[in-house]
């Protein structure tokens, strides 16, 4: 189902990290950024990223779509797909930041990257790899 970058099973997740996207801060960079999370419930949680003067507190659209799917209650494996949309050229993944935070909710996580015309799959173990999860400490 989100094996094929092209599935249908991919635009809510591609609608919601659009229209996140579009309400993005970001009046230093202007580079907007719209992230879009399913959950194994179903639910789909979007984010933008949100700039500020004290830049390296900005928050990133991938790490804002997952506060709110946790505020939801969304808990470790409860992950199923996630999109991240921008308006560039060339393709842009999470940051490191961002891949730590979702691997700790699910290391297998197939991430769709997309702009107006190219889509890309990755699955987060392949962004990350060799990743530190508190699986380690259990």
């Amino acid at each position: 189902m989100f094996d094929d970058p092209q599935s249908p099973a991919w635009t809510p997740l591609l609608n919601a990290a659009w229209k996140a996207r579009d309400h993005a801060h970001a009046p230093y960079s202007r580079f907007q950024v719209g992230a879009a999370l399913l959950t194994s419930s179903g639910a789909v949680f979007g984010g933008c990223n949100v700039e500020n003067a004290a830049y390296p507190v900005c928050l990133c659209a991938e790490r804002g779509a997952l506060s709110a799917a946790v505020a939801a209650g969304l808990r470790p494996g409860g992950l199923v797909a996630a999109v991240v949309v921008t308006d560039v050229a060339e393709l842009t993944p999470p940051c490191g930041a961002c891949r730590q935070a979702l691997v700790e909710f699910a290391k297998e996580l197939p991430v769709l990257l997309a702009n107006r015309q190219v889509r890309q799959l990755h699955r987060l173990e392949n962004l990350l790899p060799h990743s530190f999860t508190s699986e380690q400490f259990r």
